[in-house]
């Protein structure tokens, strides 16, 4: 079909289901995109990967999967999502049919409702662990968990796993994921400038304020352990950065450097598409993704990469650190992190200060993930934005059940590989090809620089054309030829666990299947709405 006879099309729709929203400011969708990348990873996952993988020397392929993934593939993102809106799409199969005009292309586009809906389905559950930690440090409600094992023992009652004398059942775990659940849907519900960009207004100058004030209590503390008088946070630093360059020779660092910008920035997800298909077409894009990628790798690299692992060091010391370091992002930021705020003066206001950073940084990322299925309902349903909403968060409140309910079979952790990590390297190949090979470098960058107030180096043309997608396609092969197998065939993991790990990727596929068929129907909708133009 010819362009013109398309945006007639996607004009008549656009009257139907109401004129699409917009940003309020242009600063307001550079916090909103900071405020999607700026999220729990920065502040646990980071920390942890920096110290498990060379420390200082781990910056080596970060920054260097920042300039050849991360940052590439943001404005890849924006430009696709602001063409999609141009057309009246706010989702990845609308983006993918208006670019690529095949048939088929929509059904591949699915992948950007998907990911999202998947890593939602058990974020919105560890984002309300913050919420709830941040009320229990207020009130002093774990203060009797004075070391790891009781900490750990906690965690594990709050968690459903166990129950001892913290807590006897899940109840209050599932009424805190339910008050979250309940405070993203009505953000959401406001709409982009009224719901998600008032938020992220207000929520990241807070975050960034109290991440700053605790990066300085940090780096002043002294450890009052007798045998641990001479660590202070500095020490802590040195044991963060002190590069280890011999791990630069292990692939496995390299990928792990990789996932963690896919992580940090958000890219490959599909909620950057459909924030910037909300863009006027003379919005800039290259210097928003730029100042929006700043604000997350600021948070991310100075402010977690200075709180966690420092404070940790300087009551645990430089023997207990590297267990703590190993034993993973939950472990640091709910049990260790805790106990040393329980050491201090006045813990219990530093600690609903720690964790009510998390929960910003939480709930600012959720509510990304939330705007593609409804964005998806509006644009190509013709849904009112209630019922989808409604819709939505019934499905959640159901599937996310599961995930509480089967935590202790490792049905988080399958949600989280499928959706927060295999589905955005697929989705950011595909992003890449789409922008470099069909669309054509030269078009997508005439696109990019619309209303742009910066250029973007034309090094960047080779870059995303080239290098972004075979980096990308050399991380999936790897994967099949190093763990594809016996990951799918569930090797190593525990018998009692493979009926709920078959229960998840059943569900994945459920998902997956419902996405196509809604896609089909709303396509459907689509050519009656252009007969009946006709």
């Amino acid at each position: 079909m010819p362009l013109d006879l398309n945006e007639i099309e996607c004009k008549i729709l656009n009257i139907m289901n109401n004129t699409r929203e917009s940003w309020g400011t242009r600063f307001g969708v550079v916090l909103a995109v900071a405020g999607s990348a700026v999220g729990l990873g920065n502040f646990l996952r980071f920390p942890v990967q920096a110290a498990q993988n060379g420390g200082g020397a781990f910056m080596i392929p970060y920054l260097i999967a920042l300039v050849l993934l991360g940052i590439p593939l943001a404005w890849v993102e924006w430009t696709i999502g602001r063409i999609a809106g141009e057309h009246g799409h706010g989702t990845a199969p609308g983006a993918f049919d208006v670019i690529v005009r095949r048939r088929w292309a929509k059904y591949v586009g699915i992948i950007g409702i998907m990911g999202p809906i998947i890593i939602m389905i058990y974020y919105t559950y560890i984002e309300s662990w913050t919420l709830a930690y941040a009320f229990f440090s207020l009130f002093k409600r774990y203060g009797t968990a004075t070391d790891q094992h009781l900490m750990k023992e906690f965690l594990l009652a709050y968690q459903g796993i166990t129950k001892n004398q913290y807590f006897s059942s899940i109840l209050p775990a599932f009424f805190f994921f339910t008050l979250t659940l309940l405070l993203n849907i009505l953000i959401v519900y406001k709409g982009i400038s009224k719901g998600i960009e008032k938020v992220c207004k207000i929520g990241m100058p807070v975050l960034l304020a109290l991440g700053i004030f605790l990066v300085i209590r940090v780096l002043t503390l002294k450890s009052p352990v007798a045998e641990l008088s001479e660590q202070n946070a500095i020490s802590g630093l040195g044991f963060m950065w002190n590069p280890n360059f011999a791990r630069l020779k292990d692939a496995r660092v390299w990928l792990a450097a990789s996932g963690q910008i896919f992580f940090t920035l958000s890219v490959g997800i599909g909620v950057i598409l459909t924030y910037a298909s909300y863009l006027k077409k003379t919005d800039d894009i290259p210097a928003s993704a730029l100042a929006s990628a700043s604000m997350n790798e600021f948070a991310e690299v100075i402010l977690g990469g200075t709180i966690v692992i420092p404070a940790a060091f300087v009551f645990f010391g430089p023997t207990q650190i590297e267990n703590i370091a190993r034993s993973g992002a939950f472990n640091l930021g709910f049990v260790s992190i805790p106990l040393v705020f329980l050491k201090m003066s006045y813990g219990n206001i530093l600690g609903f200060m720690w964790f009510f950073l998390l929960f910003i940084a939480g709930i600012t990322s959720s509510i990304s993930l939330l705007q593609p299925a409804i964005s998806f309902f509006e644009d190509e349903l013709g849904w009112h934005r209630k019922k989808a909403i409604v819709v939505i968060g019934l499905f959640l409140l159901l599937t996310t059940s599961l995930v509480i309910f089967f935590l202790p079979y490792g049905f988080l952790d399958e949600f989280d590989f499928w959706g927060g990590t295999f589905a955005l390297v697929l989705f950011g190949t595909l992003e890449a090809i789409l922008f470099g090979w069909v669309l054509g470098v030269e078009k997508g960058f005439d696109e990019l620089h619309k209303g742009a107030i910066i250029r973007v180096p034309v090094f960047f043309k080779f870059v995303i054309k080239y290098i972004t997608p075979l980096y990308l396609i050399g991380i999936l092969v790897f994967w099949f030829y190093k763990e594809a197998i016996p990951f799918i065939l569930l090797k190593g993991v525990k018998k009692e666990n493979i009926p709920y790990i078959i229960a998840a990727r059943a569900l994945i596929l459920l998902i997956a299947i419902l996405i196509v068929f809604m896609v089909r129907e709303a396509w459907k909708r689509r050519k009656t709405v252009d007969v009946q133009a006709k």
